[in-house]
């Protein structure tokens, strides 16, 4: 069918034709985006049922990535590109007086995901299909995912996404293979042969329908599935109101992440989690009992990895099913529970590791409840046996404890595997925020650096690129990315660092006219381009990036002899809907900007971009265009971090803390190759435990802190009023958590240091050359390798990558 372009455009416009019923010629670029990627559906289609029949007669062992968040971004030019048939595509079109990239921007941002934890997965699927590995995701189908920014007057406000508006030309839904999930209700004792048995009765049912969207894997014919479930009415109850019933079950599936200040939107979240896990699982199971007929060697040819704690609850609804459906004892069902799932950690933040409420779990989930209660007992006898008489470590570790059922506990106990995402994270895991499990149990505990895929973030995002390294040390890092390493021996070569920094040029001209048609704003395209595009979150430290401009702006405007480089700061980031503080430094970051920008005495040297609805085809455009790339975390509280190797991979030099993938980006590339600053992890946690910081003390000792600080409250930004006491406070009355003003001063050196450097052109280049080299380890290629290899013990019908 896309053997050539004429074969192409006939199979097009007859199917456009038959689809919408009207002629090429009063289509819209709607139609036609929706035509094209319903037909690459259907040509991935027989490889897709290949690869699921292939995968059942081999009796290969299968991974399912369960997750609470997939954050896919655009799939028409992905897929194009790992299906080899993109130029045909392009070329086809182009004779009919259509844009391929035109088409490309009408397809919607599937907004799964927040940030990294939803991006990683994306970047997870795409490796397993490409490492022709028997890998499927599991997730929710959210009718709107994440919200829409909007930027008015400065401020955050949150529009509901409207993704499926024109439909999803990627999924196929399957309402034949629909589950039941089961809340509310009661647990029913009874006798089953003499013996003791559960079940749930009295429930109130949920459909769970599959919507599934293939994964298609990199020059293969391996096409994985993400299946997606949808939230629909079952049979109605008759003790409830139908209407009610309704919007109660829809809203599961409604929105990612709903505000959970409040009892309902806490119980709306764990519906969310038990939804997703239940479904999936009972999908699981059913497909497993089919080509065997029995769940006694599900471990053996079934991996369920967790990422991070929302899909906690798998454990407990494994046993209820192994136990109250497969009828088998605790002991054979735990040892085919702990054997089954794995468990990625994704923070040292307390506040992230999950916990609930006995008065809202138990009621909700009352044989999972059940279940949990026994595990924590059976865990606790255990822990007595090791630990007689220990009883406050015995009640850090319990699963249950002062009325909360602990997600992070429940994950590592029902568990064979628990990682970290990075060395430095799992060390910090395994030294102190899980150090009691660490010691009970060492064997689970493994280290998987992350890692983002090539084939997105450098293949399709940055086509010029990709283009000077195939001409420069060929295309073997498509398809291993390792091979990028080649380009080590040309990091001094003049003509390459020429040919590298044309390219860049290329790629900062295509981001300075997405930003003044976004913004408005005109920005110097020769500037550096300093990011910093990620959640906003008090730890990630933008306010560090903006209290650094303002000290910028202030010298630029007291010493007329003072000169930097110009340079163009942008941010992208979207805060919490409940996080007000969050919220105030996205409207200080828009403050600063009003005042840089309008400046006629430092707008030449800076200038101040907010880019709205920061979002992964918006972010293909900021990655490949940044010279410096921002990553300024408080040490130890950056598990990973993956915008990092976004960065790095397309040639960005680091500004960052020792902290997260930064120390192992620091290895590969060398420390003289990007700009490291701060507080190490050791010396954050020795303040947290011994004290001795004041923030005050910097507040009176530096005069470039008293200033802005002083700025935020003295009426600078003008009708703000008292709007950013809150942070002043943070810094001064509170201590300052984060430990901003301690690393404020270090942070100044390093910007020094990035504005000496990049006077240098040739230095410079040489540096971005170095970080692109070192980049593949960095590849999902390799983290996925390690999974399979390690964790899972799932094979490719290739061999898997040695790094």
């Amino acid at each position: 069918m896309f053997s050539n372009k004429e074969s192409f455009q006939k199979v097009f416009l007859k199917k456009l034709e038959m689809t919408y019923g009207k002629s090429f010629k009063e289509s819209t670029v709607q139609d036609q985006y929706h035509t094209l990627g319903n037909m690459v559906r259907e040509y991935i289609s027989s490889d897709w049922i290949a690869t699921n029949e292939a995968q059942r007669s081999n009796h290969s062992k299968q991974v399912y990535y369960l997750s609470i968040e997939f954050l896919l971004g655009r799939l028409l030019g992905q897929n194009l590109l790992n299906l080899g048939i993109k130029e045909v595509v392009e070329e086809g079109l182009k004779d009919l007086n259509i844009s391929l990239e035109e088409i490309e921007e009408i397809e919607a941002d599937a907004g799964l995901g927040n940030g990294g934890l939803g991006r990683l997965a994306a970047c997870f699927l795409d490796s397993l299909a490409s490492l022709n590995l028997p890998g499927h995701g599991c997730g929710i189908r959210y009718k709107h995912g994440l919200f829409d920014q909007k930027i008015v007057d400065g401020f955050q406000v949150e529009l509901p996404e409207q993704w499926l508006r024109h439909g999803n030309s990627w999924e196929v839904r399957k309402v034949d293979q629909s589950i039941e999930v089961n809340f509310w209700g009661d647990v029913e004792y009874y006798s089953d042969n003499g013996k003791l048995a559960f079940r749930h009765i009295n429930g109130e049912s949920i459909l769970a329908v599959p919507y599934d969207i293939p994964v298609v894997g990199y020059d293969t014919t391996t096409v994985n599935t993400l299946r997606l479930w949808n939230a629909e009415p079952a049979s109605f109850p008759v003790h409830k109101d139908v209407m009610q019933y309704k919007r109660e079950t829809e809203a599961v599936s409604e929105f990612l992440y709903p505000d959970d200040t409040h009892e309902d939107g806490k119980i709306l979240r764990l519906k969310q989690q038990y939804f997703l896990v239940s479904a999936s699982l009972q999908s699981i199971v059913r497909s497993h009992r089919i080509v065997y007929g029995t769940l006694a060697n599900l471990h053996e040819k079934v991996a369920i990895h967790i990422n991070d704690t929302h899909p906690v609850l798998a454990i407990p609804e494994l046993m209820r099913i192994l136990l109250d459906e497969e009828k088998l004892s605790w002991d054979d069902a735990w040892h085919i529970t702990t054997q089954t799932i794995s468990y990625t950690n994704h923070t040292t933040l307390s506040e992230a590791l999950e916990k609930w409420p006995i008065h809202l779990f138990k009621p909700l989930l009352p044989r999972i409840y059940m279940i949990v209660e026994e595990i924590n007992q059976r865990f606790c006898e255990e822990l007595w046996k090791r630990y007689p008489y220990q009883w406050k470590r015995i009640e850090d570790m319990a699963i249950i404890a002062h009325d909360m059922v602990k997600m992070a506990h429940l994950a590592i106990v029902g568990s064979h595997k628990v990682n970290g995402v990075a060395k430095i994270h799992t060390d910090i895991l395994k030294k102190r925020e899980m150090k009691n499990f660490f010691d009970f149990y060492p064997q689970k505990f493994i280290n998987k650096t992350n890692g983002i895929t090539h084939r997105r973030w450098l293949l399709k995002a940055n086509p010029e690129l990709s283009i000077l390294l195939n001409e420069t040390i060929g295309d073997e890092w498509v398809k291993n990315p390792y091979a990028l390493k080649q380009l080590e021996s040309y990091a001094q070569d003049k003509n390459f660092k020429d040919q590298l920094k044309k390219v860049k040029q290329q790629r900062k001209d295509i981001l300075s006219e997405v930003i003044k048609k976004q913004t408005g704003i005109e920005i110097n395209p020769q500037s550096i381009f300093d990011v910093q595009v990620k959640r906003l979150h008090a730890y990630k430290r933008q306010l560090l990036n903006v209290l650094h401009i303002m000290y910028l702006y202030n010298r630029l405007k007291e010493d007329s002899n003072f000169k930097i480089v110009p340079r163009t700061f942008i941010f992208g980031a979207k805060a919490s809907p409940g996080y007000y503080y969050a919220k105030k430094v996205i409207k200080l970051i828009n403050s600063v900007a009003d005042v840089v920008n309008s400046d006629p005495v430092t707008s030449p040297f800076l200038k101040v971009v907010f880019l709205e609805n920061y979002r992964v085809s918006l972010a293909e455009d900021v990655f490949t265009a940044a010279d410096v790339s921002e990553q300024i975390s408080t040490a130890s509280k950056e598990a990973s971090g993956t915008g990092n190797m976004k960065f790095m991979m397309n040639g960005a030099l680091t500004v960052g803390t020792m902290d997260g993938a930064n120390v192992e980006i620091a290895e590969v590339v060398g420390e003289n190759n990007m700009f490291i600053f701060g507080l190490s992890s050791e010396e954050v946690l020795h303040y947290q435990q011994n004290g001795g910081y004041r923030s005050f003390d910097y507040y009176h000792h530096d005069q470039r802190i008293k200033k802005v600080l002083e700025q935020l409250t003295n009426g600078f930004f003008k009708n703000t009023y008292d709007l950013f006491e809150p942070i002043y406070d943070s810094l001064l009355m509170q201590n300052d958590e984060y430990y901003v003003l301690r690393d404020f001063a270090s942070y100044v050196q390093a910007q020094e240091k990035v504005n000496q450097a990049y006077g240098d052109k040739d230095k410079w280049f040489e540096m971005s050359a170095l970080n692109i080299a070192q980049s593949g380890y960095f590849s999902s290629d390799r983290t996925i390798s390690e999974y399979a290899k390690e964790i899972w013990e799932i094979n490719s019908s290739k061999q898997i990558l040695s790094y």
